[in-house]
């Protein structure tokens, strides 16, 4: 079992994945909070455009 443990601590083929999978996890979060961000922007703005078309 010491062995076995030991093997898998020094093995580091599956670091390069879990790198790709956090940086993967974190652009994903980041491209959520830019949405909620600029959600209410972008309504607001479209909002605007189609008051402005009804009005003329």
């Amino acid at each position: 079992m010491k062995k076995l443990l030991a093997r898998l601590w020094k093995e580091e083929s599956g670091q390069g994945m879990s790198e790709y999978a956090l940086i993967l996890a974190l652009v994903a979060v980041a491209a959520i909070a830019a949405l909620i961000f600029l959600g209410g922007r972008l309504t607001g703005i479209f909002n605007r455009v189609g008051n402005n078309l009804n009005t003329q």
